[in-house]
Order: C-alpha cells, then structure tokens, then sequence
C-alpha cells in the first residue's frame, strides 16, 4: 500500500478515535453547561452542544432543515476531500497529512450530526492578553474541530511554500 494511504489510514483512525472517545467521556462525565476550570482566566472544560456550523455560526434548533443541510454539506466535503487525496502525488506526505486531519475532523463532526443533530463541544480558550474581548472566550470546540484547523494550517504552509519556490524558480 502506498505511504500516503497509510497516513490516511493511521491519522483518520487516530483522530476519529480520540475524537468520539473524548466526547463519549463529557457526555457520561460532563453535565451539558457545566464548566470546569482547567487552567484559570484560560482553559476550561465545558459541555455544550453545536446545532450551527463551525464556531456556532448558523446555529439555530436541533434537527430541521439547517442540520440536513449540515449533514450534506458535511458529505460533499468528505466526498471532494477524498477525491482531492487520491490525486495527490505520492510524495507530498505534508498534503496527505493536511487532507486526512481535515478529512478526520469531518467526519468526526459528521459523526455527531448523525447521532445527536449536534455537534458535542467541549473545550474553551479564553485569551486575556488581548486587548479586545470579542472572542473571550473563544466558542468551545473538540478534536475534531482541532483537526480541521491544523489541516487547513498545514496546507496554507505548504501552498505558501509552493508559491515561494515557484518565485523564487522563475526569477
């Protein structure tokens, strides 16, 4: 099998299984709402669910037309995602590791919408260095939602390194 398959393989089973594993132990520890301080003024544990989008946006009621809609979307994503990964080139083993964080992230939110209609939150950063406060704290989130980030992080850094040899090439 080639190498990126096994990333794929190794990094969604990971992600996915730490993701479920570590919602399944706020549902059966974590009364939704209630808070834990983990690290004071910036770090919290907390139970919330996520009928809308990524950080809460389109939110509305559990079920209905907006978590079909989410469900769908959800699907189209998995399903460009894993045809996007097929076409990348064997060694570009930062591209594999980006597509199958994403790709695990979705799927573990996916997961949730199936089973619950919401997405299981769990983890809150507050950020008191700031000046501002309009992201304090910052909308709890899970692993999966980690993973997602630090996908996209990895292929921002691998594109943009891309287009600085591709300049640097053609001069």
């Amino acid at each position: 099998m080639k190498r990126k398959y096994w990333i794929l393989l190794i990094f969604c089973f990971g992600i996915l299984l730490l993701d479920q594993w570590t919602k399944y132990l706020i549902v059966q520890k974590l009364p939704l709402y209630q808070r834990i301080e983990v690290i004071q003024g910036f770090f919290n544990l907390i139970h919330v669910r996520n009928p809308g989008g990524a950080f809460g946006i389109f939110g509305g009621e559990k079920g209905g037309l907006g978590s079909v809609l989410f469900v769908v979307v959800s699907l189209i994503a998995i399903g460009a995602l894993a045809f996007l990964f097929v076409k990348i080139k064997e060694n570009e083993k930062t591209l594999a590791l980006s597509f199958s964080l994403v790709l695990s992230g979705a799927m573990g939110n996916l997961i949730d919408r199936l089973r619950y209609g919401e997405v299981i939150d769990f983890l809150e950063c507050s950020l008191p260095f700031l000046p501002w406060h309009l992201f304090n704290p910052w909308p709890a989130f899970n692993v999966a939602d980690s993973a997602i980030c630090v996908g996209i992080g990895f292929m921002a850094i691998e594109l943009l390194k891309r287009d600085s040899q591709r300049l640097k090439s053609s001069s």
